[in-house]
C-alpha cells in the first residue's frame, strides 16, 4: 500500500492567471495524433469518453507533456472524477484537487463559458495541464519534479508515473513504457517500493517487516518482489545473475529490476523502474528510499522478475 497524500496541492508559485480561450482545444486532437499515446485497453475501460477528450486536449497546451499523466493525476486523485467526495480534509477540491488558493493561480476556462470553476472538469483539467506546464512539464522537461509539485510526495509520484504507463498502448513515443503494460505482480512490488519512500538508507537492512528501520538496495528489492509473491536473491549480484537479462532493444516496463555496476561480475546496485525514466532505490548511506532517474554511467541492464507480457524474454 503506498502511502499516498491524494488531494494535497503544492504550495502557490506567482505566474500569470490564463483564462478562455482554450473551447477549440476541446473540438481537436486525439490520442494517438501528434506524438501523443493512443490509450491502452486500460484507458478505454477506465476513463469516461468526456475525460479522455479532455486530457487530450487539454494536454496539447503544453507541449511535452504526455496526456497518460494528466489521466493519471485524474485517476489516482478521484478516479476522473467518479469518486463524489471532492473535497478532501486538506480543502482541496474538484476532480484534479486542487486547493482554491493554487486553483486560483493557474486557473483556465477550459470550455469558454466565461467563468473557471474549480468543479467544473473542463476548467479543473485545463488548469492542471496549466499547472504542471509551468512546473516542469513542458517540453518534458522534469515531468517527476512537475507532479511532486502539484503533490509533494515522492510516492504520489511514482504511483501516478506507474499509473500514466498502463495507460499507454504498444508503439507511442511518449518517454513512457511502451510495452503492453505490467503485471499485477509488478505493480505490487512497485506499490511496496515506493511505500517505502522517506525510509533510511540501512547497510544488509531488510526493512520493518524484518524488524529493521530501512534497507539496503537489494533488500528493498527482495521485500518488494516478496510481497508480491516472487522469490529473488537478497544481493544484488546474484539478482542479477538469477534473472532473465533484457535485451538492450526491449523497452523497460514497470518492475523491472535495473542493476550498475563496473562490469557484469562487479553489480554494485539494484532499483525497480517506476516508468517514465524514473526508479525507487535505497541509494546508499544518507540518503532515504526515493525515486530519481535510472540512467546513469554504471547502468549493466535489466531483469524481469516477473514475466508483464506474452512473447518477453
Amino acid at each position: 500500500m503506498t502511502r499516498l497524500v491524494v488531494g494535497l496541492c503544492a504550495l502557490l508559485l506567482a505566474i500569470p492567471i490564463l483564462a478562455g480561450g482554450v473551447a477549440a482545444g476541446l473540438l481537436g486532437g486525439e490520442a494517438g495524433g501528434g506524438g501523443q499515446p493512443a490509450p491502452s485497453p486500460a484507458a478505454a475501460q477506465e476513463i469516461p469518453a468526456g475525460y479522455q477528450r479532455l486530457y487530450v486536449a487539454a494536454a496539447a497546451t503544453c507541449p511535452g507533456l504526455p496526456w497518460t499523466v494528466l489521466a493519471a493525476v485524474g485517476k489516482v486523485e478521484t478516479d476522473h472524477g467518479q469518486n463524489p467526495d471532492w473535497t478532501s480534509q486538506a480543502g482541496a477540491q474538484g476532480p484534479m484537487q486542487f486547493l482554491p488558493t493554487t486553483f486560483a493561480a493557474y486557473r483556465v476556462d477550459g470550455d469558454a463559458d466565461g467563468t473557471a470553476d474549480i468543479n467544473n472538469p473542463a476548467d479543473a483539467i485545463y488548469s492542471a495541464a496549466n499547472y504542471l506546464c509551468a512546473s516542469g512539464a513542458r517540453d518534458g522537461a522534469d515531468i517527476s519534479a512537475a507532479l511532486y509539485t502539484y503533490n509533494h510526495d515522492n510516492s504520489y509520484v511514482a504511483r501516478v508515473l506507474t499509473q500514466a504507463d498502463t495507460y499507454t498502448t504498444t508503439g507511442t513515443s511518449t518517454g513512457l513504457s511502451t510495452t503492453a503494460g505490467p503485471s499485477p505482480a509488478a505493480l505490487t512490488a512497485v506499490d511496496y517500493a515506493t511505500a517505502q519512500i522517506g525510509l533510511p538508507y540501512l547497510w544488509g537492512g531488510d526493512g520493518p517487516d524484518y524488524g529493521e528501520d530501512g534497507f539496503d538496495c537489494s533488500g528493498l528489492t527482495r521485500a518488494a518482489y516478496t510481497a508480491a509473491g516472487i522469490t529473488i536473491p537478497r544481493v544484488a549480484q546474484d539478482q542479477f545473475d538469477a534473472g532473465s537479462r533484457l535485451p538492450p532493444e526491449v523497452p523497460l516496463e514497470i518492475g523491472d529490476l535495473v542493476f550498475y555496476g563496473t562490469s557484469d561480475i562487479d553489480i554494485t546496485h539494484v532499483g525497480i523502474y517506476i516508468g517514465s525514466g524514473e526508479m525507487v532505490n535505497a541509494p546508499r548511506r544518507g540518503a532515504p528510499v526515493r525515486t530519481e532517474t535510472y540512467v546513469r554511467p554504471s547502468y549493466r541492464g535489466a531483469t524481469r522478475p516477473a514475466p508483464v507480457s506474452a512473447g518477453l524474454p
